[in-house]
């Protein structure tokens, strides 16, 4: 063992690697052949291959043949031939604590002795053998094990009288194996207060404590249970822990980190879809490939958020071609996310791993990895148009489809004109857009007027101007912005409807006269042409601009104009320099300003070369195009206008962030442009993309013997059959991931650990099932094995119900028994056989919805965009999120946690304090922790002084008495009364510092941060 520590730093990858300079080849007879390679063979083959391969070959050494071990080594000797206790290899594997095989079980006595004969027999390797890896080769995991409902252990009368709940009879067995005994049932405050942020992230009402306390019907406590799994509140609580794993967020990450605005309604589909109780199978389905099973529904396009909800490189797409080195590995890593977070969520499966090389642990080759890369090669993360109506959903895609077809025709018409007029058509065309390039190039850095942006289009909007006195006004002219944001270009911001008005004061509450009304109906966007208006007999001093209908900017609405005039009998520009107000206004001089406005600039002024060269284009066509085709042509403009008019009629449509085919946008071009044809996925070799490989078709982790891995698609499949595939084999009985997976994860939750306490790792270096018969019973009742036939079987609520209703679930956490070699905390101090239950601190979203809740000041509306707790400085670059300069008092905040914006590149400071998930990562199950930091910020954070002014208040309004003030403080905060000993010293505190003061120390107990 001295070499062992003096290779101590050494990997026993470069050991094994070391020259064997006295190994033997040989070319024995067929019974030799079987010997090596069932005895030394089959050993490197189980634990060496894997690494020192041809491919790997760690510390340069591959183990295939006999020729490739001889190549390898860094220096000195590996093996001695005829010598084991002088071999480093023997000297690496042998000890009470191995140095390898690395992060595996050692070798059994047997292996070594079989190595150690070997060597001893002077190492002859034939030269026929070649080895390969066979790690997993006749191995079946338990997690990939078929999934067989276990039969209920029989109760254990001496472990005390069980509830008709089979999770008790699986725990006390456990317990009694061990000769432990459960603890008693907490009382009823604690029981109610636990299910409640349980089930609902929020405290119990006091009266609902009292009434629960004091309700004595057999059923109680199970009738609690269904009303709180009955509340919306549901909802909203479980959708944040399935949040955390698929790691959503509202932000893209990455260097730019810019906002996500339609992110929402994925957050708001997780929601809704556990209120219903939705089948779980369903649930997986709609996530994957919803948009292809159930096309016409809300949740089946919405549902695929779930494959967009992680970071997306917006530089590595938008800013750079797929056809460069950074594009592809920006995309690789893309489908990376896709694949890790699919597998990760539904299988508990660490499939990344074999990005690079084949999975060191798990039975997962790269070969499996790409095929799965391959299922999500034609997506990209996209904003995708929905409508919450099907038939409004029906009739805009028609429209969609008929556009798509008239601007078919529109090219094949402007090819055949092309040919007719020939080059002079050519000219006139390039000598147009050269003149409508020098009008954008006069463009003065004053754009115009800018309204605040609004998330819907029916807020309306105003600027007014002031003519200083009542003046005749005979004429108005208006026209529309130029910005290239978005590349909407000409028109930026113009109305789809408006009106304009006139008055005699500014508020224009009476006399008003309506100028231009253009309110009836959407209309064409007139970009930078000047409008005008004759006007009779009207004399006024105020005249405003009103947009009753917003227009669409990327992903929000506007109003903007770039100049309003309004001229005398004269011709004179009253409105010139006058002064200008409005309902708001984004003043970003010298681009965006109220004052712009009424400034004379604006885009377009010098046309008159344009004008002039569109006649010549005119007159062209007269004298080369047949009438016949000129009409055709006109028909396909008209058409065209006219199906754009009818969709400007429909409802404004929805948008959600989600996986799909994208048609491209600059040079983030997708594979919409292709058709959506899914991308070719290489084999990388280490994952490098500048080194392809043998090109893979789309297919999974074969888990089950003869389970083939490629999908047996057919050669003219669509992209959506490949994500159908992969969902369907997730949810198919047969496959046991999926179900033990999400049993796991809703029975970590409500117990604090996991029956497997890794819950995205079921592999090799995962933990181990603490009850596997009790796991695959949970699967079992989730896939719905005792509810064939009745409709109501693979629902989340029912496994909530079972679990929340155990008696192992309603243990107090206290300890009750004085330690002994032979006490519970002694045996099983992580009480991981569930002997009581175990204490947990409130999340930081649910002990920032208590503040808000028990202040009278929570907010529960439900769904709709998210709500910011920062202030965004430099929106349209780099986004830089200031928390610090957000009120705490704007209402607008004072909603649930699950609504909350959350930026991936700076998180909330006060949530992370508190172990929120980053967003950017994927969280399967939160740290929780105690630091003197989270003390801090739970003392002097700005939420938390608001707060207890608020609850304060509340209470004070109800009593002027200071005890009973307390009291109920007390009540609202902790579901109890103070003790009189409590009670006293904060009626001083409070009469030496304030009733607010004594809120706070409230909402500072160690009581209010923890469940129980």
């Amino acid at each position: 063992m001295n070499a062992n520590h003096r290779f101590r730093a050494t990997a026993l990858a470069v050991c094994l690697g070391l020259l064997a300079s006295h190994l033997i080849a040989a070319e024995p007879g067929p019974g030799a052949n079987v010997a090596f390679r069932e005895g030394v063979g089959q050993i490197f083959e189980r634990h060496c291959v894997r690494c020192h391969n041809d491919e790997d070959h760690k510390g340069g050494l591959s183990l295939t043949t006999h020729k490739a071990l001889l190549k390898g080594g860094d220096n000195g000797t590996a093996i001695t031939a005829g010598k084991p206790a002088d071999s480093l290899l023997m000297q690496y594997v042998q000890g009470d604590k191995p140095e390898m095989p690395k992060n595996a079980p050692p070798l059994s006595k047997d292996q070594l002795k079989t190595l150690q004969d070997w060597i001893e027999s002077r190492a002859v390797w034939p030269d026929a053998i070649t080895l390969k890896d066979r790690q997993f080769e006749g191995q079946v995991w338990w997690s990939a094990q078929p999934l067989r409902r276990p039969a209920v252990p029989v109760s254990n009368p001496q472990a005390g009288p069980v509830r008709q709940n089979p999770i008790d009879a699986f725990i006390r067995s456990k317990l009694a194996d061990k000769r432990l005994s459960p603890s008693p049932e907490a009382d009823r405050r604690t029981l109610i207060r636990r299910l409640s942020f349980d089930l609902h992230g929020l405290p119990p009402d006091p009266a609902d404590i009292d009434e629960f306390v004091a309700d004595t019907h057999s059923c109680a406590y199970e009738r609690l249970v269904d009303r709180l799994l009955a509340s919306p509140r549901y909802g909203e609580r479980w959708a944040r822990h399935w949040l955390d794993v698929v790691h959503y967020g509202d932000t893209h990450g990455y260097d730019k980190d810019k906002l996500r605005p339609n992110a929402w309604p994925y957050r708001d589909y997780v929601i809704r879809s556990l209120n219903e109780d939705k089948p779980y199978d369903r649930f997986v389905l709609e996530q994957i490939a919803g948009d292809v099973l159930w096309p016409d529904t809300v949740d089946g396009i919405t549902g695929t958020g779930f494959i967009a909800a992680g970071p997306w490189d917006f530089i590595g797409h938008a800013e750079v071609p797929e056809s460069k080195i950074d594009g592809k590995i920006a995309r690789n890593l893309d489908r990376d996310d896709m694949v890790t977070t699919t597998m990760n969520t539904f299988c508990s499966l660490t499939v990344q791993c074999a990005r690079c090389h084949n999975h060191k642990f798990d039975p997962v080759t790269q070969t499996d990895y790409y095929r799965l890369q391959a299922v999500f090669a034609a997506l990209d993360r996209a904003d995708r148009m929905f409508d919450a109506n099907p038939a409004i959903g029906q009739q805009r895609q028609k429209l969609l489809a008929e556009q798509q077809r008239l601007k078919g025709d529109e090219q094949r018409l402007a090819a055949e004109v092309a040919r007719l007029c020939g080059p002079e058509l050519k000219d006139l065309d390039q000598k147009i857009a050269a003149a409508q390039q020098a009008v954008a190039g006069q463009r003065r850095p004053e754009y115009g007027y800018h309204s605040a942006i609004e998330a819907t289009a029916d807020k309306p909007k105003w600027v007014q101007v002031d003519l200083g006195r009542e003046v005749p006004i005979r004429k108005l002219s208006y026209v529309g912005c130029w910005d290239d944001f978005n590349n909407i270009g000409a028109g930026f911001g113009f109305p789809v409807r408006f009106k304009i008005e006139a008055a005699n004061d500014a508020d224009l509450a009476q006399n008003v006269v309506v100028l231009v009304d253009q309110t009836a109906a959407n209309l064409p966007n007139p970009g930078t042409t000047l409008q005008q208006a004759d006007v009779q007999n009207v004399t006024a001093r105020f005249v405003r601009f009103t947009a009753t209908r917003l227009a669409p900017r990327q992903n929000d609405f506007i109003f903007a104009l770039a100049e309003l005039s309004i001229f005398d009998a004269e011709g004179k520009n009253l409105a010139l320099g006058a002064t200008v107000t409005a309902l708001d206004s984004i003043e970003a001089p010298n681009r965006w300003a109220k004052k712009n406005l009424v400034d004379g600039i604006f885009t377009g002024q010098s046309g008159g070369d344009i004008n002039a060269l569109r006649e010549q284009r005119a007159t062209l066509l007269t004298k080369k195009v047949s009438q016949a085709v000129r009409d055709d042509v006109l028909r396909t403009e008209t058409a065209l206008a006219e199906v754009a008019r009818q969709m400007g009629s429909l409802p404004a449509a929805q948008y959600v962030y989600a996986g799909m085919v994208y048609n491209g946008g600059g040079t983030f071009a997708g594979t919409g442009p292709t058709g959506g044809k899914p991308r070719p996925i290489r084999i990388l070799k280490r994952g490098d993309v500048t080194t392809p490989g043998d090109e893979v078709g789309p297919g999974i982790v074969p888990l089950q013997p003869g389970e083939t891995g490629e999908f047996p698609l057919p050669a003219d499949h669509n992209e959506g059959a490949r994500r159908v595939a992969l969902a369907k084999w997730i949810v198919d009985d047969n496959h046991p991931l999926a179900w033990r997976s999400i049993a796991n994860r809703i029975w970590l939750h409500h117990l604090g650990r996991g029956i497997v306490d890794s819950p995205n790792d079921f592999g090799r270096m995962g933990q181990l099932p603490t009850h596997p018969e009790l796991l695959d019973w949970l699967a079992s009742e989730i896939r719905g094995d005792s509810h064939r036939g009745s409709g109501q079987f693979r629902t989340l609520k029912q496994l909530h119900r079972l679990i929340t209703t155990s008696a192992a679930y309603r243990q107090t956490s206290e300890i009750t028994a004085v330690e002994t070699a032979e006490s519970p905390q002694s045996v099983d101090s992580t009480n991981s056989l569930y002997w009581r239950a175990n204490r947990r601190k409130l999340d930081a979203e649910s002990l920032r919805d208590s503040m808000l809740l028990v202040a009278g000041k929570l907010d529960d509306r439900m769904g709709g965009p998210a709500f910011q707790d920062f202030v965004i400085e430099k929106p349209e670059h780099s986004p830089h999120y200031q928390y610090h300069l957000h009120d705490a008092e704007d209402p607008r905040s004072h909603r649930r946690s699950i609504y909350r914006f959350l930026v991936r590149s700076q998180t909330q400071p006060f949530m992370t304090t508190l172990d929120c998930a980053d967003p950017s990562m994927i969280v399967e199950k939160r740290n929780e922790t105690v630091t003197a930091l989270q003390a801090l910020a739970l003392l002097n954070n700005k939420l938390v002084l608001s707060m207890s002014r608020h609850m304060a208040a509340r209470v004070e309004a109800s009593s002027s008495d200071g005890g009973m003030r307390i009291e109920a403080a007390f009540r609202l905060a902790l579901g109890r009364r103070p003790t009189p000993d409590e009670r006293a010293a904060l009626v001083q505190y409070s009469h030496d510092h304030g009733f607010s003061q004594a809120c706070r120390v409230i909402l500072n107990l160690n009581e209010f941060a923890f469940v129980d």
